[in-house]
């Protein structure tokens, strides 16, 4: 099965005046982290609440450094469980953003992941060696053919 994974950080932004500022620095931050390696995690917003339930800017400015909620959504191909898909992506999201507290806030299995067509497309989860089939293979001839035709 698939699923979509949504895990918040908790991003430290220094050097900030307004919530807004640290926002986009933060976003900046954990892109730069996160990529090339991990590129296809989508950053956004998180959303807070006071213990009243009131709605809280994503980010608490104190002394010029800010705090920043964002959530990171993946998605994780070929898991066994729920639990599993959110293994995998605290252990790529937080390989990647050390020192920075992670924590899974939701897991979805997305609809018709059981399809054999989607077992090699997205996240690797390292179970399966990926030239098993012998696709790999079969494109080498081919590439090679059209080299030698150009």
């Amino acid at each position: 099965m698939d699923c979509r994974v949504v895990v918040e950080a908790a991003i430290p932004v220094y050097d900030v005046t307004t919530p807004e500022e640290a926002i986009r620095i933060a976003i900046s931050k954990t892109g730069g982290m996160l990529n090339p390696d991990l590129s296809y995690v989508e950053i956004s917003m998180g959303s807070r609440t006071s213990p009243d339930g009131e709605e809280l800017p994503p980010a608490f400015i104190a002394a010029d450094e800010a705090l920043v909620a964002l959530e990171l959504e993946m998605t994780v191909f070929n898991v066994e469980q729920e639990e599993h898909a959110s293994r995998i992506a605290r252990k790529e999201i937080g390989q990647r953003l050390e020192n920075v507290p992670l924590k899974v806030l939701s897991v979805e299995e997305i609809e018709g992941s059981d399809d054999s067509d989607d077992a090699d497309a997205g996240t690797d989860t390292g179970d399966e060696d990926p030239t098993s089939d012998g696709g790999e293979d079969d494109l080498i001839p081919e590439f090679d053919e059209l080299v030698e035709d150009g």
